[in-house]
């Protein structure tokens, strides 16, 4: 039986163009630039936080649970939904980094902190980069009251996750899935990379996860560049959405700048528009920005982008929006 085409010796890679690694003298290029510019900017705006409704989140389980998304912050999303807490990609730490001293620093603190949230029934990791896969973040939640969730990772992470007391975890290749509880997880593909370190680029796969529960269908893109994959993972699906697409979509619109550098890795906003429209999401949410400093454009640029680039577009806000982290957009139960 031959190979999936993304599996590769010793890693994995892309569906459309190998992901090349930028150049020490890349980087070194875009930091000079950065610099010599005075970028990223300071935010002309505050980012907008707003108090979670703390008592909402913890009641919104079982049978009579509304669907419901929680901005936490970065791209860290408590969806409820299928009568179950999931988690995106969570970061509580102070920095994303592999040490505490040094490294990009939260602008904010989390919208929901660790110990207020209601107990999480899975966590879902894009890849391991550390502003999504935190291990300070990952041990408190294994360690939660009533036990831990279930990890839900690409291929590759479940041993690391293992090696370090992470014992609940399934690891999955693009388009498996695994249920919980009446719910459909699912592993799809994503334009990115991965690493830890020096030594274990593409090691590990990474990807998004299509979510599916009988009151709510969830999208969450993890990280991307833009690419073919979205309109496939449409056309995938088609069968079972012939209701209307993703219920919600997650997707990133920060972290971009400068193009000729990011491209490859992380959507700008016209990409996210286009990836929303790909995908035929009834609404979506514009996540990974406002948090960390990680590229050139100024914390609070993505939202004013939005704005405009959806007016440009003729689409109400309703269709691609943002909140407050700490905020909470309810969903209509599908069907």
């Amino acid at each position: 039986m031959s190979r999936p085409p993304h599996h590769r010796d010793g890693g994995f890679q892309n569906n459309h163009g190998d992901f090349e690694p930028k150049s020490l003298a890349d980087v070194l290029r875009w930091r000079w630039q950065a610099a010599r510019q005075g970028l990223p900017r300071p935010p002309a705006e505050p980012i907008p936080t707003q108090p979670a409704d703390l008592p909402f989140l913890h009641t919104n389980r079982g049978p009579a649970q509304q669907p419901a998304v929680t901005w936490i912050g970065h791209a860290t999303v408590l969806a409820q939904l299928g009568g179950l807490n999931l988690l995106t990609d969570p970061i509580f730490s102070t920095r994303a980094s592999p040490v505490s001293f040094a490294g990009p620093r939260r602008a904010q603190p989390p919208g929901v902190a660790l110990t207020e949230l209601p107990p999480i029934d899975a966590v879902l990791v894009s890849h391991n980069h550390y502003d999504h896969l935190d291990l300070p973040s990952c041990r408190a939640l294994a360690a939660q009251p009533g036990g831990g969730p279930l990890f839900v990772v690409p291929l590759g992470l479940a041993d690391w996750f293992r090696r370090r007391g992470i014992a609940r975890v399934v690891e999955l290749d693009w388009w498996q899935h695994t249920p919980l509880d009446g719910v459909e997880i699912t592993l799809v593909p994503a334009q990115h990379w991965s690493a830890r370190g020096l030594n274990d680029r593409l090691k590990t796969l990474w990807g998004g996860f299509a979510v599916f529960a009988p009151d709510c269908q969830l999208f969450f893109a993890g990280d991307t560049g833009y690419s073919r994959d979205f309109a496939d993972i449409r056309a995938r699906f088609a069968p079972r959405q012939r209701d209307g697409g993703f219920d919600i979509a997650l997707l990133p619109i920060g972290a971009y700048e400068p193009r000729w550098f990011m491209a490859p890795q992380h959507v700008n906003v016209e990409e996210a528009l286009n990836i929303h429209a790909d995908l035929g999401a009834k609404r979506s949410l514009g996540v990974h920005w406002g948090t960390f400093e990680l590229t050139d454009e100024s914390l609070d640029e993505p939202p004013r982008q939005l704005r405009a680039q959806r007016a440009a577009r003729g689409l109400d806000e309703a269709a691609f929006f943002t909140l407050p982290i700490g905020g909470t957009h309810r969903l209509p139960p599908r069907g």
